[in-house]
Formats: structure tokens, C-alpha cells, sequence
């Protein structure tokens, strides 16, 4: 079940970050190694109602889901599918590293694109570090196109993707 997360979702929401950072730096991929995410962004999330987990008796999966324009999405080298219209957008989704391989991050991903065609919204945006590669594939694989470069608050460049959403599926 994906539900909105809590304030007490928190300790097994950051336990799943840390596996993913732990993942990022075996792998070499200078992704989350700052000390973001944190606690502190967390709760700020799930203040706002944009923090979601998927909750089987534990947390499973974390996901960051939210119809709302991203700042760091205003400049891109390069070119959005859409223009000048509503966005959601995606930003760490993780899934418990024990339980990788059976589809748990496709399932909030069409948890994600529901709620885009519940409220009329046409993308989803989300953008990853050039060396991360598993989720290039995954977005590759779920209809998420390449559409170019942004970079983050802190200046750091990611790789930007955007899936046009057809109602009707």
C-alpha cells in the first residue's frame, strides 16, 4: 500500500536512504554523498503532504511526488517535452536494496502517474546523476524521455527526463 508518509516513517525512511548512499559510493556515483537527504528534509516533505511510502507492514519504498513547478526545472540545456503547462514531478525514489528486482519502484511510479491523470496533469519530471545508471535504465524503461541538463541548487548538473502521460492508460 503507498500511503502518505509520517514523522515516525522517518527512521526506516532514512535507513533506506542510507542503503542507497551506501549503493551510490560502492558504485563510485557522487550521488547523496553530502549529507542530503536528511531528517530534517524529510519532515519538511511530509509537512507538505509530497512524501509517500510504500508500506507492507514496513516501509518497502520511499518516493518524494508532487504537482508543483520545480525550480531547478526553469533552466535546462536542452528541451522539455511540455511547456508552459502543470508538472508533477519525482524525486527520491528508493527501494529497500533487499527486495530490489520485483517491479516495487515501477508500482509508485504508476501510483505517481494515477494521481497526475486524477487531477488532468500531462508529465512527470524527474532528473539523476550521469553516473547512475540503474535508474537511467529504469526511466529508459518506463517511457521517461532524455530531454537534457539541469543543474541543482547547489550547482551540481543532473540529467533530466520527462514522461509525456496518456489518460486513456
Amino acid at each position: 500500500m503507498i500511503r502518505n508518509a509520517t514523522k515516525k516513517d522517518i527512521p526506516e525512511m532514512m535507513k533506506l536512504i542510507h542503503q542507497a548512499q551506501s549503493y551510490f559510493k560502492r558504485n563510485h556515483i557522487d550521488q547523496w554523498q553530502d549529507g542530503y537527504p536528511n531528517e530534517q528534509q524529510l519532515l519538511n516533505d511530509i509537512l507538505k503532504k509530497h512524501s509517500y511510502v510504500l508500506d507492507n507492514g514496513y516501509i518497502m519504498g520511499t518516493i518524494y511526488f508532487a504537482i508543483e513547478n520545480d525550480l531547478t526545472y526553469e533552466k535546462i540545456d536542452g528541451q522539455w517535452k511540455t511547456d508552459h503547462q502543470s508538472y508533477a514531478v519525482i524525486h527520491r525514489i528508493v527501494i529497500d536494496e533487499n527486495l530490489k528486482g520485483q517491479n516495487l519502484a515501477k508500482e509508485m511510479l504508476l501510483f505517481a502517474q494515477h494521481q497526475c491523470n486524477k487531477k488532468n496533469i500531462q508529465s512527470i519530471r524527474i532528473d539523476t546523476h550521469q553516473d547512475n545508471l540503474s535508474m537511467q535504465s529504469f526511466l529508459n524503461k518506463n517511457g521517461f524521455e532524455y530531454c537534457g541538463h539541469i543543474f541543482l541548487e547547489n550547482g551540481a548538473p543532473r540529467i533530466a527526463f520527462e514522461k509525456l502521460l496518456n489518460k486513456n492508460k
